[in-house]
């Protein structure tokens, strides 16, 4: 399985794209939140991922930076249907709380013969705590984080040999989450900045982590693997360098601090 990291930056970045990525097998792709804008039409279109290959979605929560851009894929994809051009459904999966706002906002920004599709081959799933979906032919169990800030899921996948990744969302690990994320092989957290940076950056007052805490974390959880995004943006040419000298601190198994775009294989 590959895994395509889309974008690395938090809700405020401007030198690279908000946190999202993608899962793929066989020309089939598990898209997991969309960023802010239309920019996400052209990363998938650089990272070679077509649009008609999309068949499942999963957006976190609500907040601008992880939902906005699915508006572009309902939007291109169900044209994509009006024209022949798209075979089968879309699913888009989210809690149930936010069923609503995903269609009352393409109902109001997106034309009738695209929104038509709504409700029928494009489907909107809501998601309890807990719940289990096959995607990509595996099991995906979705989980409430338990954020303070807007309710928000994330989920682990087991792969088809053998292999568990959990991604926690964009909130620090809570301990409710330790009966789905226990025991992962590759585990994706949130990293808003350095550890040693924290003042500047004040990460703690925005519920997010520095790269220290996300590494104590993974060595506690004992992840084999650990991805950090959702980061602030101001050196990216250094912040692979930077995070990883500081990570390595805390955390012995393979530490990584993706670039947008980067693909890792599961």
């Amino acid at each position: 399985m590959k895994l395509t990291i889309l974008g690395t930056g938090n809700a405020t970045v401007t030198e690279c794209y908000n946190t999202c990525f993608a899962l793929s097998e066989d020309h089939r792709h598990f898209l997991v939140d969309a960023g802010g804008g239309n920019q996400i039409l052209r990363i998938l279109k650089d990272t070679q991922i077509p649009l008609e290959e999309i068949h499942d979605i999963f957006i976190t929560h609500e907040h601008i930076d992880h939902l906005l851009g699915l508006f572009w894929l309902i939007r291109m994809i169900g044209q994509k249907m009006n024209q022949g051009k798209y075979e089968g459904d879309v699913r888009i999966y989210c809690h149930s709380g936010l069923i609503s706002t995903i269609t009352t906002i393409a109902e109001l920004t997106i034309m009738k013969k695209v929104t038509q599709h709504i409700g029928g081959r494009i489907q909107l799933i809501p998601l309890e705590s807990g719940d289990k979906k096959q995607i990509l032919d595996c099991e995906v169990t979705f989980f409430d984080i338990g954020s303070t800030k807007a309710k928000q899921f994330g989920f682990s996948l087991n792969t088809r040999d053998g292999k568990k990744l959990s991604c926690c969302g964009d909130e620090p690990y809570n301990p409710c989450e330790a009966e789905y994320v226990r025991d992962s092989d590759w585990l994706m957290h949130e990293a808003f900045c350095l550890y040693s940076e924290a003042d500047k950056f004040k990460p703690y007052e925005k519920h997010h982590s520095t790269v220290r805490e996300a590494c104590e974390l993974a060595e506690e959880l004992k992840a084999s693997n650990l991805i950090l995004y959702h980061t602030e943006d101001t050196r990216l040419g250094e912040r692979k360098k930077l995070y990883s000298e500081e990570g390595k601190k805390y955390y012995s198994g393979n530490l990584f601090v993706p670039d947008d775009q980067e693909v890792f294989l599961i």
